[in-house]
């Protein structure tokens, strides 16, 4: 069933009487295989408002995210948090959109200075699994009671209800950027390193690391005088990590980085893993990984290991937590897609379900 607007989604929960699997671009498959009829919301397309004046966007969920960044380059916007594209990663075709990238909260290495895509979202509307359209937050920012949904929303994966429209926050687009490369460093030596510039003065916007190649990056952004100014200053202070040269912008280096390009059509499962910077050298040896990617200045590992481990097993008890997001489906059977939660955390999760979705019609085991 393919939906083209907000009242004929309502219609079509609230007569379900069996799981819904939801279907947008179709190019994010991950979690568990759900077993039940295709709901397709990509019909649910356009803008609904755009102020360029007041950094503001209002978009059907079902709109393509390629369309949207068309429009806003138009204007010298952005969407802040720099969102993947994981089509090369998951070997899918399809055309991401607004809908699944809020539902996954897909986050690029902008995030380090710029926050989430939960972080840009001001509002959201969605439908429920009774079939109740709900509207959350508005045009601008400013303080909720009780449930904040529009974050609720974001990063639910389509289990709490179906996005059918948000409202973002947006950015102007820099002046220029300026990116520094190191080609020698250890994963230990390039954390420090990215820690350190981070830890700066001088506003970077971007700290990645491939154990594979050795490559280090780090991103500067902003008015040229400026970003040319810190870029000087910080490869000097960086210098006794390594030596670093200018790459100019960076554009497809930082694309590579966004959307994980190095374990495109490699062999192996893909792991994304949310640890304490200092932690991520120590935590990539551990897991044996084939190849690892640092980004957010370790905050974030990307580990590609050999097909069907297990590696949360492998690793242990460690401070942060791991996402299964690439593997064959006997895999994903087998190992949960998500973290584990803790017992009072797991209790409120399935209070928010049974309040938002009592049926369990959505996506019911995607997360489980």
């Amino acid at each position: 069933m393919k939906v083209t607007t907000e009242q004929e989604l309502s219609e079509w929960i609230t007569s379900a009487t069996s799981p819904l699997r939801i279907l947008g671009g179709g190019t994010r498959p991950v979690g568990r295989g759900v077993a039940g009829e295709v709901l397709d919301v990509s019909g649910l397309r356009g803008v609904t408002l755009y102020e360029p004046q007041a950094l503001t966007l209002v978009v059907r969920a079902g709109t393509p995210l390629a369309e949207v960044e068309a429009l806003l380059a138009g204007e010298g916007q952005r969407l802040a948090f720099e969102p993947a594209d994981w089509r090369g990663l998951l070997g899918m075709a399809g055309e991401p959109t607004v809908g699944g990238m809020v539902a996954a909260n897909v986050s690029g290495p902008r995030r380090v200075q710029a926050g989430a895509c939960r972080d840009a979202l001001i509002g959201v509307r969605f439908v429920d699994g009774t079939g109740t359209v709900v509207k959350n937050g508005g045009r601008v920012m400013k303080n909720v009671t009780g449930y904040d949904l529009v974050k609720l929303m974001a990063g639910s994966w389509g289990t709490l209800g179906v996005i059918t429209e948000v409202a973002f926050k947006l950015l102007p687009r820099p002046e220029t950027a300026a990116t520094l490369l190191c080609e020698t460093l250890s994963p230990e030596v390039a954390v420090a390193a990215m820690a350190d510039a981070l830890g700066s003065p001088f506003e970077v916007t971007g700290a990645a690391h491939h154990r594979g190649t050795g490559r280090t990056l780090i991103r500067i952004e902003g008015f040229a005088p400026s970003v040319a100014y810190r870029a000087e200053r910080l490869c000097a202070r960086l210098a006794r990590f390594g030596d670093w040269s200018h790459i100019g912008e960076g554009g497809a280096e930082w694309q590579a980085v966004r959307d994980v390009a190095a374990f495109h059509q490699m062999p192996g499962d893909v792991w994304c893993l949310a640890v304490k910077p200092s932690d991520a050298p120590g935590i990539a040896a551990r897991a044996e990984a084939e190849d690892a990617l640092f980004d957010w200045g370790g905050g974030r590992i990307w580990l590609r290991v050999a097909a069907g481990a297990d590696l949360r097993a492998r690793l242990g008890p460690v401070a942060g937590h791991a996402t299964l997001i690439r593997a064959a489906a006997e895999t994903r059977a087998r190992i949960a897609t998500f973290p584990p939660e803790a017992p009072p955390v797991a209790v409120l999760a399935r209070a928010l379900r049974d309040r938002f979705d009592p049926k369990h019609l959505l996506n019911p085991g995607l997360m489980g």
